[in-house]
């Protein structure tokens, strides 16, 4: 789980970088076209089924549809917002996933994590500060791809046990390249620029998927009360670079807000899978 953050934190970083001299339309381009390429072939060399009809199942085109928006709004939030705050903000995840369990599928929680959840969504709230006289809007972003990844989560639940990551990943990636495509076509731009720093854009097209099957690799590994929380550690490393990088300056109020996020979903996934493992 550490290996996918670490490799998550860096593709963040060059997405970044990238988006300094290619526009969000490109980058989007670049990284759905790289999955769309790299995921069939890692199911060709696992031998995976790809040919599956339930991949589109209404549940799994949410999901496809809800990828799509978290991938969209997180290039566009890290071309826009500061990464310590893009990371942040979307690691409430977690939270909104449960919330939307209790609203949604009408799930019991008792008041503990209900208090979590408040808490943490009181944490987002102190990193957007959206009655500060310095909001940028901009960060609204990474809000929305908050919402998306959330989603895309949610429903995976959903998704058949027996049906391989690798197709999994490769339907939504497919799904996701048309809309890749229109954009960089409404935009009227190359779909592949002439100045591409390809040391930059070729890493950044890998270490997502590679991070993606490593994350899986966890989940199957372990048990996922002791494995998630660690899904956090992708806050504290864009903290990092993007001190160190981008010589960014976080205020105090969004490295507390930051720490209650991942303290509260901590707290939310082990007594989540606690009370599972229980019953």
């Amino acid at each position: 789980m550490i290996t996918a953050m670490v490799l998550f934190s860096i593709a963040d970083t060059l997405v970044k970088i990238a988006s300094t001299t290619l526009s969000s339309a490109q980058v989007i381009f670049y990284l759905v076209l790289g999955g769309a390429i790299i995921f069939p072939l890692i199911a060709a060399v696992q031998r995976d089924r790809l040919v599956d009809s339930r991949a589109f199942s209404a549940t799994l085109l949410l999901r496809y549809a809800a990828e799509i928006i978290g991938l969209f709004s997180m290039v566009k939030a890290l071309s826009l917002v500061p990464i310590s705050t893009v990371g942040a903000i979307t690691q409430a995840t977690p939270l909104l996933v449960a919330a939307a369990g209790v609203l949604i599928l009408r799930e019991r929680i008792g008041w503990r994590r209900w208090c979590a959840i408040l808490i943490g969504f009181i944490g987002v709230l102190m990193i957007v500060q959206p009655s500060a006289d310095t909001f940028d809007a901009s960060v609204l972003w990474a809000v929305l791809a908050l919402v998306g990844l959330t989603v895309r989560d949610f429903t995976t639940r959903y998704a058949p046990e027996d049906m391989p990551s690798s197709s999994l990943a490769t339907y939504t990636l497919l799904a996701a390249l048309p809309f890749a495509i229109v954009w960089v076509l409404l935009r009227g731009e190359d779909f592949i620029h002439v100045d591409t720093n390809w040391i930059v854009a070729a890493p950044m097209m890998a270490l997502g998927s590679i991070g993606y099957l490593s994350l899986i690799a966890s989940l199957r590994k372990a048990d996922v009360s002791v494995v998630m929380p660690f899904r956090f550690s992708r806050a504290v490393f864009l903290l990092v670079i993007g001190v160190v990088v981008f010589d960014e300056k976080p205020n105090a109020m969004m490295i507390f807000g930051a720490v209650i996020i991942i303290v509260a979903g901590a707290y939310l996934i082990r007594r989540e899978y606690g009370q599972l493992s229980r019953k």
